[in-house]
């Protein structure tokens, strides 16, 4: 089977379409060259993508600046210019299925593949639906989902399947050496672990509050691994020389084999970003979590209150999060053990296990159409 994946911008857009791909190579339903990824110059994709050894070719586009309106006659000449470079690309490569998972990007190569009577998908991982697959709906053949909520914003009832996250079951099926606490970090493996993290580059309003929460959580019986992220790391270094937050607090930048430690961890704060909750739920994983206000239509708030009123997470806006909020939270999960252990099936319910298995699935039926 020929497919062309497109999703441009953030992990979001990029993991799930990483999963699918690893998981058709597994199954030995695409090979290398019957696989393509078209995403952006700019954009996340361009640095993952070649990367994993995935054939990827650009398109140059643009989303529509809504404040500044003269602004978008570059963006109208960029989308006519895109969708003749994706009529060119689909020519040339003659995919089986296109799927699209959000971007400007993806807009363009699945709407012109659609138009040609390709076969094509699309699938949203936010609670939000963005802008590129809000459109894309009422072209396309099928709508895989993650959330229930996002299902609600699609008009198009007959075309939509729920599927989960791919990522979910790339999480599950990753032969992933098991992080020693002990051994890799100092740590007691015997006692409650809390990860403190904001994404590969970190986020400020994490990183604040636990400055300031640092005397507090030395106090406490259970441990801390505060992944700073890259972006902050070297700054907090510095300003933590002079003091002793105790051995039970560990810094690190970033944690490279999250599936690995995942299982040694008691619960985790962290941004609510689709990617991530896939990891959380795949693994049962209870979550404290601080969405960010800066993305498109506060889609991880969105994200996070899913979670909450499932009961497999705490949220804390932004706005309300202090040491008190912070703190108290954490403490209300590790130090009650029954209420932790009931956000662990509710999130553990919310996993999907064969996600990536659905959605190939849904490729494989709607390509036998075409």
């Amino acid at each position: 089977m020929r497919v062309i994946f497109s999703g441009g911008g953030t992990g979001g857009h990029i993991y799930p379409i990483m999963a699918l791909i690893e998981r058709l190579k597994e199954e030995g339903i695409c090979q290398d060259d019957e696989i393509l990824f078209v995403g952006t110059k700019k954009g996340l994709e361009s640095k993952i993508v070649p990367a994993a050894g995935v054939n990827f070719k650009t398109i140059d586009i643009q989303g529509f600046d809504r404040k500044h309106l003269l602004n978008n006659v570059k963006t109208i000449q960029l989308f006519l210019k895109a969708t003749k470079r994706a009529k060119e690309i689909l020519a040339d490569f003659q995919p089986d299925v296109v799927l699209g998972t959000g971007g400007y990007v993806s807009g363009a190569i699945v709407y012109e593949a659609s138009k040609m009577k390709i076969p094509t998908m699309i699938h949203e991982s936010n609670s939000v639906v963005g802008v590129a697959n809000k459109f894309l709906g009422h072209y396309v053949d099928k709508i895989c989902y993650t959330f229930d909520d996002a299902a609600k914003e699609f008009s198009e009832k007959k075309k939509l399947v729920k599927t989960g996250n791919p990522r979910s079951q790339q999480v599950l099926s990753l032969n992933a050496k098991p992080v020693d606490l002990a051994g890799d970090l100092g740590l007691n493996p015997q006692i409650p672990t809390v990860l403190v993290f904001g994404g590969s580059r970190g986020a400020l309003a994490i990183n604040r509050v636990m400055l300031k929460s640092l005397m507090e959580l030395k106090k406490k019986p259970y441990q801390v691994i505060w992944a700073t992220g890259t972006y902050y790391y070297d700054a907090i270094e510095k300003k933590l020389v002079d003091v002793d937050y105790g051995d039970s607090i560990k810094v690190v930048p970033y944690i490279a084999n999250m599936p690995g430690l995942l299982p040694e961890i008691t619960c985790v704060v962290s941004r609510s970003g689709a990617t991530s909750l896939a990891e959380f739920t795949a693994l049962g994983v209870p979550v404290i979590l601080i969405p960010s206000p800066n993305v498109t239509h506060n889609h991880q708030m969105k994200n996070a209150m899913d979670l909450e009123k499932a009961g497999a997470a705490l949220v804390i806006a932004e706005d309300d999060l202090n040491e008190n909020t912070f703190v108290s939270s954490i403490d209300h999960l590790l130090l009650d053990q029954s209420y932790a252990k009931k956000m662990r099936q509710a999130s553990k319910a919310l996993g999907v296990p064969d996600a990536s298995d659905q959605v190939i699935k849904v490729m494989k039926e709607i390509a036998k159409k075409n």
